[in-house]
């Protein structure tokens, strides 16, 4: 199992957000994790980060626990994540945040890797070419949020952390960054969305875990759960 959740409590604020919940993600799949606002799910990948400590649980990737580790050890591991609002550097340059991205890199032939990397975010992103120069704050949402996965996929991870990768986009931009994701899938990394358009994100998953008030309410198949009337009638308005 590439990623295994028991039993994950989180309290801040005197908040409880999430009251204590199991979950896997297998080697390779796509899992996606709905709910309305205030559910949970951004709280769970924070945890699942190291980001937000834990009130209690356990968090393995690849059979090792990760329970407690930082951010910055577990993107040398191979877990990298797109936080909810894309989080670029908005005083540096295109090419500046891909470079950021590529900080645990370290090896003989980093630089080789980097430079190949930077090529293929931009044969990906055509867009992220032309402006190459331009200060990542000084473009539209859409134009970060390709960045902010362009610099999440420099770090070559084997398993990609999306928050709300469509939140805010125009439905073109939206069907651009659902596209990569399934590329991204399909070339052997492995992915947990958190995603607001529930219809969406289940049309392009393989299993999807449904959050309600801090617990997981409902899991299965995607496109068992896509057509489930439960389901349809809380998170596809129908």
């Amino acid at each position: 199992m590439m990623l295994s959740v028991k039993n994950l409590k989180v309290a801040y604020g005197g908040i409880q957000a999430v009251k204590g919940i199991d979950f896997e993600v297998g080697e390779g799949e796509l899992v996606t994790l709905i709910g309305s606002n205030g559910a949970g799910k951004t709280t769970t990948m924070k945890a699942l980060t190291g980001s937000l400590p834990l009130q209690s649980g356990e968090i393995e990737f690849m059979g090792q626990s990760i329970t407690g580790r930082g951010a910055w050890d577990l993107v040398a591991e191979g877990l990298a994540m797109v936080p909810e609002g894309r989080g670029v550097f908005t005083r540096m340059t295109i090419l500046e945040n891909l470079q950021m991205g590529a900080y645990s890199v370290t090896h003989a032939n980093a630089k080789q890797q980097m430079a190949d990397d930077v090529d293929r975010a931009f044969t990906t992103f055509p867009r992220l070419k032309e402006r190459i120069n331009q200060l990542a704050g000084t473009m539209s949402g859409g134009e970060q949020q390709m960045l902010a996965m362009a610099r999440a996929l420099m770090s070559r991870p084997k398993m990609l952390l999306l928050d709300e990768p469509s939140m805010g986009l125009s439905p073109l931009m939206v069907e651009k960054i659902f596209d990569v994701v399934r590329e991204v899938r399909s070339q052997g990394v492995t992915v947990l969305l958190v995603e607001q358009n529930a219809k969406l994100a289940m049309q392009i998953a393989d299993r999807a875990y449904v959050m309600e008030s801090g617990l997981i309410t409902m899991s299965g198949a995607a496109k068992d759960l896509l057509d489930d009337s439960r389901v349809r009638a809380a998170y596809l308005g129908e």
